[in-house]
């Protein structure tokens, strides 16, 4: 089976695409290299250099015939899509709905979407399940949630089956932004990192898992929206703390108020996606921790 993937050559792009081959998967892989590096993708992978909302991507829907997509190509920065929505709006609906577009007249089986736990804004009730109320506090969000719906529209209308993945933050190799690496760097380069609030919390997922939650979205049956997690919560400054003692440093956090369009608090259940996709998460917070330092200190060293 071919697999089209958006985002491929980005930090969770890269993993999936990983994934998918190793799985025997034949992968087409479609990257813009704004944020994302050729040297990411895995080796001898079909590559196209193309932003999704280009035209050209028309012809690369019809040479490959994709049977599956996993969309995954985005503008990811809450503070980006609030200083710049029209950018915001053009790479995460716009550019969607061209994917939509294509996959429709090119019949493609089923598309997976990479949307976010930032729809949910700041709940009161925890963990959050998908049926949950809604409050997009950030560009970003409203157009992650604009897209689900022209997803939805597509299934409902033209029967263009698809899986909607509300992540959690992810983290693991690779990641060049996000709060993780941030901490990590700065207790790796002794300089002091800035921690908004300290008692803003997370649910953080290890890329392998996410990988995998997007792999079982292809195969399964069942579509509709579900939540990829740990279904565990923990601080920022809990996340520090752990990190100080897995690399050996320590540098004294500053503590700031929180940004416009953050969040207070999240964590997701991720119990739909166990019992419909028949995936669960397989990594810790500590050993996705220690997993991604060993990796990024071999990159380093090579």
């Amino acid at each position: 089976m071919k697999v089209l993937v958006t985002g491929a050559a980005g930090f969770i792009g890269s993993n999936v695409v990983q994934a998918l081959v190793d799985q025997q998967f034949e992968v087409v892989a479609v990257d813009n290299l704004s944020i994302g590096k050729r040297s990411n993708i895995a080796k001898d992978t079909l590559f196209y250099e193309m932003d999704i909302t280009s035209n050209e991507l028309e012809e690369v829907f019809r040479e490959e015939r994709p049977d599956y997509v996993i969309h995954l190509a985005a503008q990811s920065s809450v503070l980006k899509s609030m200083s710049e929505p029209m950018e915001d709006c053009q790479s995460n609906l716009v550019g969607t709905l061209n994917i939509l577009r294509l996959s429709k007249l090119n019949n493609v089986r089923k598309i997976v979407f990479a949307s976010t736990a930032a729809v949910y804004g700041n709940p009161t009730i925890f963990p959050i399940a998908e049926d949950s109320k809604l409050s997009t506090l950030s560009f970003y969000a409203l157009s992650k949630l604009s897209a689900e719906k022209y997803i939805q529209l597509y299934e409902k209308m033209f029967g263009l089956k698809s899986c909607i993945l509300r992540f959690s933050n992810v983290f693991g190799p690779k990641q060049t932004s996000g709060v993780i690496p941030i901490l990590t760097n700065c207790l790796l380069e002794g300089t002091n990192p800035v921690i908004f609030d300290g008692n803003q919390t997370r649910d953080f997922i290890y890329v392998k898992d996410v990988a995998a939650a997007c792999i079982q979205s292809l195969m399964s049956d069942n579509t509709g929206i579900f939540n990829i997690s740990s279904a565990t919560e923990i601080s920022i400054q809990q996340v520090y703390e752990e990190l100080s003692e897995l690399t050996g440093a320590l540098t004294e956090p500053i503590y700031d108020l929180l940004r416009e369009g953050e969040i207070e608090r999240s964590v997701l259940s991720n119990e739909k996606a166990i019992a419909s996709l028949e995936w669960r998460p397989s990594y810790s917070l500590i050993a996705g921790l220690k997993e991604m330092l060993q990796q990024n200190m071999h990159v380093t060293q090579t």
